[in-house]
């Protein structure tokens, strides 16, 4: 389960990233949906490397104490993504308030051409370096990370860590989540990875499908959003 669950992870940061920095430009995407999938993509990043920085790095050290130095390593590029997440998360969507920080600050109208050309560039470009510090980085973390989850991290402990995973995991568009882990994994290993989310939001991954199918479309240029989605 622990090598299923983080190539899934991985595979739906690769995708996520991917996407948002094609989708940036294309005309046809709403502002609305680009901001939706920067935010999922911002959140749960940080949140997907802090859980590993601060829970389960410790927990392989105490396994296998000779992978510190390269767990530090990753923690290193933890921390340079983290600075491409911060100016992905600055550019300023709305384009009708500067930003309160450091970053790209547009206080033109998106509803203008020109001023909605400048947010799609500007997201563009940011959105690039995540994907390039994603993918540059899940190379890196890969052949040390599986090995270690595989043979030396117990089910126990895995199974304690994705719980704690599953209850801090911020409530930031989580429709898309379910719907990139549809499109990298096999049937029987979403079935497994979904069968631990909290009872009472079972029920919702049909409609959660739904909306993902909608939004991703749109994302992808491919059709218009259904009537009475979000």
């Amino acid at each position: 389960m622990a090598v299923i669950e983080t190539r899934l992870a991985h595979q739906v940061h690769r995708v996520a990233t991917t996407l948002l920095a094609e989708a940036a430009t294309r005309p046809s995407v709403p502002l609305g949906a680009l901001t939706q999938l920067r935010d999922f993509v911002v959140a749960h990043l940080r949140h997907h490397h802090e859980t590993e920085d601060n829970d389960l790095w410790p927990r392989i050290v105490a396994a296998v104490p000779a992978t510190e130095r390269e767990l530090g390593a990753l923690s290193e590029e933890h921390e340079r993504l983290d600075t491409a997440l911060h100016l992905l998360a600055a550019v300023n969507l709305n384009g009708d308030r500067p930003e309160d920080g450091a970053g790209v600050a547009v206080s033109t109208h998106a509803g203008d051409d020109g001023a909605a050309e400048g947010l799609r560039t500007a997201l563009r470009d940011a959105a690039a370096a995540v994907r390039d510090t994603v993918h540059d980085h899940l190379a890196h973390e890969e052949p040390l990370l599986l090995p270690a989850l595989r043979d030396r991290l117990s089910p126990a402990e895995w199974r304690d860590f994705a719980q704690q995973v599953i209850a801090t995991t911020p409530p930031v568009a989580g429709h898309l989540m379910v719907g990139f882990l549809d499109e990298v994994g096999s049937t029987a290993d979403v079935e497994l990875v979904l069968a631990n989310l909290p009872e009472p939001v079972r029920p919702l991954l049909p409609a959660m499908r739904t909306q993902a199918t909608d939004d991703l479309r749109i994302l992808r240029g491919n059709g218009s959003r259904s009537e009475g989605a979000a």
